[in-house]
């Protein structure tokens, strides 16, 4: 599936396979973040075999926006293959440019769920983990290589999140 190429705007310019992106090609991406009543935040591991950033531990739901899609669009879909979320209502929280080490923006929303649900999640996720916001800080301080770059970046907006 083609992905959607941007400028620094963020208006589409064109598509590409994502073998074939270059360092200077812009793309999207919409990340999900999921938070409990209790105010905790649900992290994902990536799959050991992922090409990028295998192992790492990042948002509970990411995905890359393809041809046809739009932010909101791709996050509903992959919410649903990587968690086996349905039928949900997401929020947009922000957007941001991330730049290193892969370029792209970045639409941010948030889902408020209840309690410690389990998931049925699919091969692109290790294992999933609720963190409290003190655990999920000090873990980011003690250890940020365990953790994907654009989640280090946003991590203050995150924390403040009620739950």
């Amino acid at each position: 599936m083609k992905l959607i190429v941007v400028d620094n705007n963020d208006v589409e310019i064109g598509f590409k396979e994502r073998e074939d992106l270059d360092s200077k090609d812009i793309y999207r991406v919409s990340v999900l973040w999921l938070v409990n009543k209790k105010g905790e935040i649900l992290l994902a591991q990536r799959a050991l075999n992922k090409k990028k950033d295998p192992g790492m531990w990042g948002p509970g739901v990411a995905g890359t926006v393809e041809k046809g899609e739009s932010y909101h669009s791709n996050i509903i879909k992959e919410a649903e293959e990587e968690l086996g979320l349905k039928n949900i209502k997401v929020k947009e929280f922000f957007k941001s440019r991330i730049k290193k080490p892969h370029n792209h923006f970045t639409k941010w929303f948030l889902l408020k769920v209840e309690g410690r649900k389990e998931f049925d999640f699919n091969d692109e996720v290790e294992k999933v983990k609720w963190f409290t916001k003190k655990e999920l800080l000090n873990t980011i301080e003690k250890n940020p290589e365990n953790f994907v770059y654009s989640m280090r970046d946003v991590i203050e907006e995150v924390l403040a999140v009620e739950g």
